[in-house]
């Protein structure tokens, strides 16, 4: 079975209130940081959100 190439990444708002999506993205398509405007619930309104590393998986 071949390994999947999508990779999630979290996608932040820039107004600092910490609301954030998560998506998954194919790096082989997307080579530039994702940049989207977005709905942030606790801004109620909508903003620019840009891509963010996930931090490492904690077991």
């Amino acid at each position: 079975m071949a390994k999947a190439v999508t990779q999630k990444v979290m996608l932040e708002s820039e107004d600092g209130t910490g609301y954030r999506y998560y998506v998954r993205i194919n790096p082989r398509t997307q080579t530039e940081k994702l940049r989207i405007r977005k709905y942030d619930a606790y801004a109620r309104k909508h903003c620019w959100f840009s891509q963010k590393k996930l931090p490492p998986h904690k077991k």
